[in-house]
């Protein structure tokens, strides 16, 4: 046997001791053979990637089909071995499996390609769902080894991976795969973020670590004592999900970090109620943060009790109480399927999803994939699809309905039937009318009332509130085919509104040609199909508007000067000349010379003058922006060079960047301070991804004293980047 293939042969023996190993060495052999000239980015010989994917999958305890497709996924699209040799060396489930990973890597760029890339894989996902998984091996490869790609390929492979992949293996219950794609790609789109979190943590690990100490072992106390057989751990922290979470709740990175997760794993069902007793009967629960995930299995199989409780010290605890079985399914997903195929939903020998398997939503998608026309959309919904957990809702007949949190009673009418949907005119939750914008909640009964009108249909402020991409989908059909007409109307009336608020030529603008150019570009067939795309609201009619502008030459605008508009820096009131400023002017040291606001210019910085009308000359940095249009009258540039006096005193202006927590903005104030430094203005915007930026202004008599500014911001916790800025400029 070839040494190489020892360590995979070792994995494969442990999870998967039926696999037949022969095949496998195979599949090496003529993937080696194959690839023997090609080397990787990183200069390592190109089958220690299929390798690498193939042990990943092993770890997962997948067949040795899945195996052997790994090994070989990359020879027909790399290398001369055709489709034909690999169907005829190694039949045609692998070959299938083969050529749906090759589709798979076809399309590779913008937007609208990548939506149909993850179209093409739903596709290949329906028809074998290991295609899917090899894939998602394939991409944490690349992601371990992604430090050898040039930095924009870097930014979108991560992306990618953050957006699509990692929620994919998550609806597939692959956790161990999710977690470490989402750490890999959160590392490289932001390193900063990233460090910062991993820097809380290490600082906290050992306090931490004790307290966990001491609640596993009471836990496994009370079960010994109980005699039920466990095994109690903790559980890891992952950085992007402490980061997301920081996002979701909006709380402070302590508030999430104290909170200690432990894992219970025991022999049987009656076994996990069992311990839930004995751990309820040291420590209370807290009220609503029960879940009962075996009764009622999560969309991707996931089963599992959780609990929180309050701990020693009165701190929380989370629980999460398992079988064995149930642990191995919430790690690998649907990749464990193979080692437990004699459960219900389980894929059958071909791979395929059994009818009445608890992988609905990949029959789900494949509906969308048939009903949506544009990637983008397609990509949208799915995005969203992905993002959301769910609630559960019973049918009058007992049945339970999976829907997306936050939905509603129409949304609950499309899950139905589609006709359900288009006729619905009211509802009925838990035996009371309710309105059709309202939330449903778990365990919610609900009842449709339909119309029997041959007209009914849809309302269009549906789309305001339903939250399934199903309903979402479906009434954008309904109005896509039954209200063509009106949406044309709709689509010119709003481009014609749009130009007259910017008071834009109509008749120019709306003429044929251009219109029909426009609609070209943006690959619709004509005129009024862009008019129909405006009104339902695929493209708004401001993008219309200006991308009409754009096509014919920009609206004439009156430049303004820059150099007039830009403020004298006057601080406090005193006059600045030439020597105050810490300039003078190549030839003449008495005219009046001011800095800058748009750029700040500290000495040290390279320099230009511009004379203007009335106010002196004004010094901007060389790489201000505004220094590119100043340029176009060459007669009025000065040189001008540093002379700092004593009484010179500078505008600095920095960016803060930090993980937003309570009472940061006055860590930054007050550290500033610390440094002697007059701020005299600050703003403070926080994003929606937990992320405070602070701009602060303030005067400095040294500008050699702002590396210790900075640095001493750096430290302040949560801070993940400070740097100077220069102002308009950028």
């Amino acid at each position: 046997m070839n040494p190489v293939l020892e360590p995979l042969f070792r994995t494969v023996r442990a999870t998967h001791p039926k696999a037949d190993l022969r095949v496998i060495e195979r599949a090496y052999d003529v993937a080696a053979y194959h690839h023997r000239d090609q080397k990787r980015k990183s200069g390592d010989p190109y089958i220690t990637h299929p390798l690498a994917v193939a042990t990943i999958l092993a770890e997962l305890g997948t067949d040795d089909e899945t195996l052997c497709a790994a090994l070989l996924h990359d020879t027909v699209e790399d290398t001369a071995y055709s489709l034909d040799e690999l169907r005829a060396d190694f039949g045609d489930t692998i070959g299938s499996l083969v050529d749906g990973v090759t589709k798979l890597d076809k399309v590779k760029f913008g937007d609208a390609a990548q939506a149909e890339t993850v179209r093409k894989m739903v596709v290949a996902m329906s028809r074998d769902i290991r295609v899917l998984i090899i894939k998602l091996a394939d991409r944490l490869h690349n992601m371990r080894t992604m430090r050898y790609l040039p930095e924009h390929k870097r930014h979108q492979k991560s992306r990618e991976t953050l957006e699509i992949f990692a929620p994919l293996a998550h609806r597939l219950g692959m956790n161990t795969i999710k977690w470490e794609l989402e750490d890999l790609a959160f590392a490289m789109l932001y390193p900063k973020r990233y460090d910062e979190i991993a820097r809380m943590v290490s600082e906290r690990a050992p306090r931490r670590d004790l307290f966990l100490q001491e609640v596993i072992e009471k836990v496994s106390g009370d079960l010994r004592e109980a005699k039920i057989r466990a095994v109690v751990k903790g559980r890891p922290k992952h950085y992007y999900s402490v980061y997301q979470k920081m996002i979701a709740r909006d709380v402070a990175f302590d508030d999430i970090y104290d909170l200690v997760g432990i894992r219970v794993l025991v022999d049987s069902v009656r076994d996990c109620y069992a311990a839930l007793g004995t751990i309820h009967a040291r420590w209370n629960p807290v009220p609503g943060r029960f879940k009962d995930y075996i009764a009622m299995p999560k969309f991707n199989m996931y089963q599992s009790l959780h609990t929180t409780v309050i701990g020693p010290e009165g701190k929380p605890v989370e629980l999460q109480i398992r079988t064995h079985a149930m642990h191995h399914r919430a790690e690998y997903g649907v990749a464990a399927h193979w080692k437990y195929k004699e459960e219900v939903g389980a894929p059958g020998p071909s791979g395929k999803v059994k009818p009445g398997s608890d992988m609905a939503w990949l029959r789900q998608l494949l509906d969308w994939q048939k009903e949506t026309s544009d990637p983008g959309e397609f990509l949208e919904s799915l995005r969203f699809d992905l993002s959301v957990s769910e609630v559960y809702v019973f049918t009058p007949k007992g049945q339970v309905i999976a829907l997306p949190e936050g939905a509603t009673p129409v949304d609950f009418a499309y899950a139905v039937h589609t006709e359900v949907g288009h006729r619905c005119i009211g509802a009925r939750v838990n035996g009371r009318l309710v309105p059709l914008e309202s939330r449903l909640g778990n365990g919610d009964t609900v009842e449709i009332f339909t119309s029997k009108s041959p007209d009914a249909g849809p309302s269009r402020d549906w789309l305001k509130f339903v939250k399934s991409g199903r309903a979402r989908n479906k009434i954008r059909q309904w109005f896509s085919k039954e209200r063509r007409e009106t949406a044309i109307e709709a689509g010119k009336e709003a481009i014609g509104r749009a130009m007259r608020k910017q008071g834009l030529p109509l008749q120019r603008l709306m003429s044929g040609e251009a219109l029909l150019a426009l609609a070209r570009d943006l690959r619709y067939p004509d005129v009024s199909a862009l008019y129909a795309a405006v009104g339902e609201g695929h493209i708004a009619a401001q993008a219309v508007v200006q991308k009409l502008v754009a096509s014919i030459g920009g609206v004439d605008s009156a430049e303004e000067d820059i150099a007039e508009t830009s403020l004298p820096t006057r601080l406090r009131g005193r006059p600045r000349g030439g020597g105050g400023a810490g300039v003078v002017v190549a030839g003449d040291a008495d005219v009046w010379v001011r800095l800058s606001k748009c750029c700040t210019p500290v000495p040290g910085d390279d320099i230009v003058g511009f004379v203007t009308r009335g106010h002196g000359v004004s010094v901007h940095r060389s790489d201000c922006t505004n220094v590119q249009q100043l340029k176009s009258q060459p007669d009025r540039l000065v040189d001008v060079s540093w002379s700092p006096g004593d009484d010179s005193v500078f505008l600095v202006a920095i960016q803060v960047e930090a993980l937003d927590r309570p009472r940061l903005l006055s860590d930054v104030t007050r550290t500033l301070s610390d440094q002697h430094v007059n701020i005299l203005s600050a703003s403070v915007t926080t994003s929606r991804d937990r992320v405070a930026i602070s701009k602060f202004t303030f005067e400095m008599g040294d500008p050699k004293h702002l590396g210790h500014v900075l640095k001493a911001v750096r430290s302040i916790q949560g801070v993940f980047d400070v740097y100077r800025v220069s102002g308009a400029g950028g």
